[in-house]
């Protein structure tokens, strides 16, 4: 696959002669998108497809929700597909705000509704948004959150690997960014992305992972331990396997810490319907305790004492890599007792 899927919203966008009637749905996504068999990723059947695409139905939705100034909507959607369709938002409102120069306001303005509850996935979307404009987000996600910001590198890495596959996926080539932190970030979204590609096969990701440079594995498993708890679509032997597999490369740590990202973004979402039901059912609670080795609230709990421990007010890279360097000396901590 090429980058068809980039090179044809780009297209369209330049079509834009200004914010005429209608012209908003230039923009809109296609639900079809969500069918990954169209881009030749190597799904599977059952369980880990519907997974894979349930996700990308729901970010379609979402962004096209927010296209239509609807993002309200998106709490009508089950609870489990929130945060993707809320990705999606992210996407739209970052589009929305680069295209007519509104520094961000869209975004905050989403951010200061439900969205609240879903940052991560938001500042994940944001860097989506950068990447169909071909735009790099040297800066994060504007002027939004100041840490979780850095998150628009991930966002970006994931649907650049997306809608290019061959170059990053089957060339393993790197975009020209900034610095060499910033390709770090990147490399985890691109690990999000190898989850999607290989339809959730440990051995399939595995694979793929040591095609690439040691450099750049510990990042990539970082991204695969995110996105096998945040999307699912394994099953706990298949995750002992993938557990197996970045103990064998010598990045375990790096799964259980994106396990903990993502379970902490679980956490901050709340309840998955009603009172009665904990803020970690499904497949991040059967996730936790195989990539992380404790149950998913602790692993949340690591993410939220690193970043205690940074102190006042962090907001730069380095801030951002050293809180999940952090959670992984929690994880190594855990495995000493």
């Amino acid at each position: 696959m090429g980058e068809t899927g980039t090179s044809s919203y780009v297209d369209r966008v330049r079509r834009l002669g200004g914010p005429a009637r209608g012209w908003r749905g230039l923009l809109a996504r296609d639900p079809g998108e969500a069918d990954l068999a169209r881009r030749r990723f190597r799904l599977g059947t059952g369980p880990s497809q519907a997974a894979i695409e349930t996700a990308e139905r729901a970010y379609v939705s979402g962004f096209n929700a927010a296209l239509t100034g609807e993002p309200g909507t998106i709490e009508e959607m089950p609870p489990d597909r929130r945060p993707f369709a809320y990705e999606g938002a992210g996407a739209a409102c970052t589009v929305l705000d680069l295209l007519t120069l509104a520094r961000g306001r869209r975004l905050r303005d989403l951010l200061g509704g439900p969205a609240g509850r879903h940052a991560h996935a938001v500042h994940l979307g944001a860097g989506r948004g950068y990447a169909l404009l071909r735009l790099r987000p040297l800066r994060g996600a504007g002027r939004a959150h100041p840490l979780l910001r850095w998150l628009a590198v991930d966002g970006y890495g994931f649907q650049r690997g997306l809608d290019g596959a061959d170059r990053m996926v089957g060339e393993r080539t790197m975009p020209d960014l900034l610095t060499r932190a910033h390709c770090a970030t990147f490399d985890q979204g691109l690990g999000r992305l190898l989850w999607y590609h290989d339809g959730a096969c440990p051995d399939g990701v595995a694979a793929a992972i040591a095609g690439y440079p040691a450099g750049r594995r510990a990042d990539l498993w970082s991204g695969v331990g995110f996105a096998a708890t945040h999307t699912g679509g394994a099953e706990p032997e298949e995750l002992s396997v993938l557990a197996e597999r970045a103990g064998a490369d010598g990045f375990r740590a790096h799964l259980a810490q994106g396990c903990a990202f993502a379970a902490a973004a679980r956490v901050q979402a709340g309840p998955l319907d009603g009172p009665h039901d904990g803020p970690l059912d499904g497949h991040v609670a059967r996730a936790a305790p195989v990539l992380a080795g404790v149950a998913a609230d602790e692993a949340a709990a690591w993410a939220d004492r690193a970043l205690l421990a940074l102190g006042h007010d962090p907001r730069t890279h380095d801030d951002f890599l050293t809180w999940q360097a952090d959670i992984r000396r929690f994880w190594s901590r855990r495995r000493r007792r």
